[in-house]
């Protein structure tokens, strides 16, 4: 491995900042705000829209929400120091790898279903 791999591995975060999730789910992103010297978090959520780079260290992902009735995306790098930790709040259940034709739509129409959990039984002896 050369000199930048490492670098990049080094950088990667854990699994247990960031978790698991997919397109359309609605994600609660914790970023780091800097104000002066003044440093807070800032909470964003909306739904994944897209992800490039699937886990590697360049990986990002973009979210959407809506915002007194203007849409507004924003671009995370997934292994950036800023973003704090990221909560999948729920799942959403989607056929496409982009979600951009949400930007063209509005109210219930702009909704992403929620993926059905699977209910299994337990069989009593």
């Amino acid at each position: 491995m050369n000199l930048l791999d490492e670098f990049k591995q080094s950088q990667k975060k854990t699994g247990d900042k960031i978790p698991k999730f997919r397109i359309g789910d609605t994600v609660r992103v914790h970023f780091r705000i800097v104000e002066g010297e003044k440093e807070r978090i800032q909470v964003y959520e909306g739904v994944v829209i897209g992800r490039k780079g699937d886990e590697g260290p360049e990986a990002n992902f973009t979210v959407r929400r809506v915002a007194f009735g203007e849409g507004v995306e924003r671009v995370f790098p997934l292994h950036s120091p800023r973003v704090e930790k990221v909560q999948v709040t729920r799942e959403g259940s989607v056929r496409r790898a982009k979600l951009y034709y949400l930007r063209e739509r509005s109210g219930k129409a702009a909704r992403v279903k929620a993926k059905e959990r699977s209910t299994v039984k337990k069989v009593q002896q």
